[in-house]
């Protein structure tokens, strides 16, 4: 059995390569940097560039699943130059993935592809203090990463028209102890100037990084397709999040929230990230059979701050 990531060397998809090697898969992965490529027994690099359409299609060599976990981390000030990485980085790259497999089955070559499984973002959906979103929500949010989200659904889709199963997976807050957003909540915090954020009663929907892995998993070993939320089924307000890490590291909230007008001074337009709203539910994914080993913040927290 075999694989392709892209993506691999990031937080999802090394955590899914561990999970894969452990279950005797063996991973090809695309990087953008010939420095990084490696060829051992069970996990081969290959590259790419998007921005010249290269890529070197041996990657394709006997996988049956394509993992699309590539993107430019939005967690940056959302200036003209990074909204185009942010973008590209999902979407052309989305796109570059298809061309590249349609053009080698109507040339007639032997291609084993038989499931594409794309990162997405519960940013698609628009922000609201009260909705609890599902799947089958029918409207993308108008902003930007509203934008972004739609056109990547939209460019993974297309691999239907070769046959190829698709699953789309709108991910939450990731957490994970040395990267993502708990790090960046944790410093504040642990110097005794954590505060709430905005109003702190917008919704977090997050989900701890061993679940994360294991839902990209599951829909590839259960060969599921559609969309699913990569999320906990316990999303919290900024407010209880903010808290359960000060308890964990044993430090006080003394400070007045953070207000919205300082964020946005601070991040322009990224501080939507933070303040927008976005309650999502899991229950798709549990229907389908997963089992959660972190269903609330305390555990999820507890585990990764141990």
């Amino acid at each position: 059995m075999k694989v392709l990531i892209t993506g691999a060397t990031g937080l999802v998809g090394t955590a899914l390569t561990e999970l894969c090697h452990n279950n005797g898969i063996d991973v090809n992965y695309l990087t953008t940097s010939k420095d990084k490529i490696q060829s051992k027994n069970n996990y081969k690099g290959f590259y790419w560039n998007t921005k010249t359409d290269e890529i070197d299609d041996a990657c394709f060599e006997g996988v049956d699943t394509i993992f699309h976990l590539a993107g430019a981390t939005i967690a940056q000030r959302w200036s003209v130059e990074n909204r185009k990485a942010i973008f590209e980085s999902r979407v052309v790259t989305t796109r570059l993935l298809y061309s590249t497999l349609s053009r080698k089955r109507k040339n007639g070559e032997t291609v084993n592809v038989k499931h594409f499984i794309t990162a997405s973002a519960i940013g698609g959906y628009p922000s609201s203090f009260t909705k609890l979103y599902d799947e089958s929500y029918p409207e993308y949010a108008s902003g930007f990463l509203g934008q972004v989200v739609e056109q990547w659904e939209i460019a993974a889709l297309e691999f239907q028209k070769i046959d190829v199963m698709t699953s789309r997976v709108r991910t939450g807050v990731i957490l994970d102890k040395e990267a993502g957003a708990l790090p960046k909540l944790m410093k504040p915090i642990s110097y005794g100037v954590g505060a709430p954020l905005g109003t702190g009663k917008q919704w977090q929907s997050w989900i701890h990084i061993d679940d994360m892995a294991g839902i990209y998993y599951h829909i590839y070993e259960n060969k599921l397709s559609g969309v699913y939320n990569g999320v906990a089924p316990s999303p919290v307000t900024n407010k209880k999040f903010t808290e359960v890490v000060a308890d964990e590291l044993g430090k006080p909230l003394i400070l007045p929230k953070v207000p919205a007008f300082a964020l946005k001074l601070m991040l322009g337009d990224m501080a939507a990230v933070v303040l927008e709203s976005q309650k999502v539910s899991a229950l798709k994914i549990q229907e389908d059979g997963y089992k959660f080993k972190y269903s609330d913040i305390d555990s999820a927290v507890a585990d990764l701050l141990a």
